[in-house]
């Protein structure tokens, strides 16, 4: 048996949307999902119960990481699948995510992939971002990340590994840290891109730049116990770390470029030739998004290293 498990928090604007999209599976055989209401205010739970054939756990408020392992523990499942309340699964999602762990009996976990229907030019560089990623980890034959939008994993691992780790109150990193400790024990992890799942991406510049910060902040926590992972893991592309350390650089230099004229442009050219890939890569997708992607990917970085140094003196003021 299958179980589908979606935390849900004031997810009164997208949970019926999901839940139909289960409903319309074409996986034949017997599936459950569970939906655990992680103490909304508002009609989640009331559109939830609606549905006769939807499991509804309830409990206070105690973050989506806590949510999910309430549903994989109760989950009757001997494979254990996540998504995310604001997502849309594809018709075939719950086949395309079980194939892997039902081909291999070394293979405990599955990533899927987004896809958007949005037309917003935020939300298409977000779209892009992600292809650039999973253009990377189509080259592995093994992972190290999943992340909680499109998860699949073997029940009996997953909770062997002791489940999301519950000290994360956001949903963020916390699949990194999980995915992390799954590979540092020698779990097998894969890429399933035919696994898809419908996303409302960041639409607004302001969002898309809060969201990256957001990630950056509380990666440091997921890579504080896993640091060979800093410079390389199976879902982030290499030049996009050194991208931001270009940026820190460029900051550092503005006092010193004011007497040599020379270092700004000289930075910036090294930033633009990093970037070059990405936007040969978009211009092919999408001209309009490749013609804005350098200004847009160096907005990144800034907001990238302003979480991470938010995310390290975090770190630095619980140790203290």
């Amino acid at each position: 048996m299958v179980s589908i498990i979606v935390p849900a928090y004031n997810a009164e604007k997208t949970i019926k949307r999901l839940i139909d999209s289960f409903l319309k599976q074409n996986y034949t055989k017997d599936y459950e999902v569970i939906i655990v209401d992680d103490g909304s205010s508002d009609s989640t739970v009331k559109i939830v119960s609606q549905y006769k054939n939807i499991r509804l756990i309830r409990q206070n408020n105690s973050g989506p990481a806590a949510a999910r392992n309430r549903g994989a523990f109760e989950a009757n499942g001997e494979i254990i699948l996540f998504t995310d309340s604001d997502c849309e699964v594809s018709s075939g999602w719950i086949e395309q995510m079980i194939a892997p762990l039902k081909e291999s009996p070394e293979v405990i976990g599955v990533k899927g992939v987004y896809q958007t229907r949005q037309k917003e030019f935020i939300a298409r560089f977000v779209q892009l971002e992600y292809e650039d990623k999973y253009d990377k980890m189509k080259k592995d034959s093994y992972i190290d990340f999943i992340d909680t939008y499109s998860a699949g994993f073997k029940k009996e691992a997953f909770l062997n590994i002791g489940g999301y780790d519950s000290t994360f109150p956001v949903a963020c990193a916390e699949d990194v840290d999980l995915s992390y400790r799954l590979a540092k024990k020698g779990y097998k992890m894969v890429f399933n891109p035919k696994a898809i799942v419908f996303h409302t991406h960041p639409a607004t510049l302001k969002s898309y730049l809060r969201k990256k910060f957001k990630f950056a902040y509380w990666r440091i926590k997921a890579v504080k116990n896993n640091p060979d992972k800093i410079f390389r893991d199976s879902h982030t592309p290499f030049v996009m770390k050194l991208q931001v350390i270009l940026f820190l650089f460029i900051l550092l230099a503005i006092p010193f470029s004011l007497r040599h004229l020379y270092i700004m442009p000289v930075m910036l050219a090294v930033y633009f030739v990093t970037a070059i890939p990405f936007i040969v890569k978009a211009f092919k997708k999408d001209m309009v998004v490749g013609f804005l992607s350098l200004p847009m990917l160096f907005l990144r970085s800034g907001a990238q290293l302003l979480g991470l140094a938010g995310g390290i003196i975090r770190q630095k003021l619980k140790q203290c």
